[in-house]
């Protein structure tokens, strides 16, 4: 014991002084940690609002939530109006006039179950616009021609390729899916370039998308509903 207080006595002073450290005073409006009381919760909505106090993603989570709703409930009637502007401004314009709200995703969402979710915001028009990659459009008409599977992360490649089956991440999807999506998108092709030739159409990107979720007639289909609510689709 005695060996033991000889050593706290004999500590360098600066190496007290680090771990010894003093705390700052806490701001009064700092938020504490503290996690749902789910015995007393039963709504989602109570759920994700408690999530801000949980800490690490569900933090961002939280803050993600209160974004999207601050988005959906915005209206230019929210904002000051300039003082050069008062004699021209439509009251009730500025009332209706909500926010543009841009979706974005990679195709792996659409290989996945959150094809779902999207399709969702798009037919109760949720979203203004949806910018994604090229195979964020096909996959979504060849999940209308066939199924994607559950699988590994692990699977050797090779293998599904002998087997004609497709990876992403842990889902595989057949070979002959895409060539259901061949069989189908060609004859659409080739019956657009006609009408380009016959009548001078030009067809951008947006078109083009907007014409084959027409011709899916697949309420499965996200482009289905972004043809039905004209929505614009912009693709990379």
């Amino acid at each position: 014991m005695a060996t033991s207080n000889a050593n706290v006595h004999d500590t360098p002073e600066n190496a007290k002084a680090a771990v010894f450290v003093h705390s700052v005073p806490i701001s009064d409006d700092a938020i504490s940690v503290v996690g749902p009381d789910l015995s007393g919760m039963n709504e989602i909505v109570s759920l994700l609002e408690s999530y801000k106090r949980i800490g690490f993603q569900a933090t961002a989570l939280a803050n993600a939530v209160e974004i999207v709703n601050n988005m959906r409930k915005w209206r230019l009637s929210d904002e000051p109006v300039h003082p050069d502007e008062m004699g021209e401004v439509d009251h009730s314009t500025r009332t209706n006039t909500k926010c543009t709200i841009f979706l974005g995703f990679t195709s792996n969402l659409m290989s996945s179950g959150l094809r779902e979710v999207i399709r969702f915001l798009v037919k109760h028009r949720h979203v203004s616009a949806i910018v994604t990659t090229a195979g964020g459009i096909e996959e979504d008409f060849i999940k209308c021609l066939g199924k994607t599977y559950l699988a590994d992360f692990a699977l050797d490649g090779a293998e599904l390729r002998r087997k004609g089956l497709n990876r992403i991440g842990n889902l595989v999807v057949p070979n002959d899916n895409y060539c259901k999506f061949e069989d189908w998108v060609i004859p659409i092709l080739d019956e657009m370039l006609k009408e380009q030739k016959s009548t001078g159409v030009v067809w951008t990107p947006s078109s083009v998308i907007n014409r084959l979720g027409k011709e899916i007639d697949n309420e499965e289909s996200v482009y289905y509903w972004a043809y039905k609510a004209r929505r614009a689709i912009h693709a990379s």
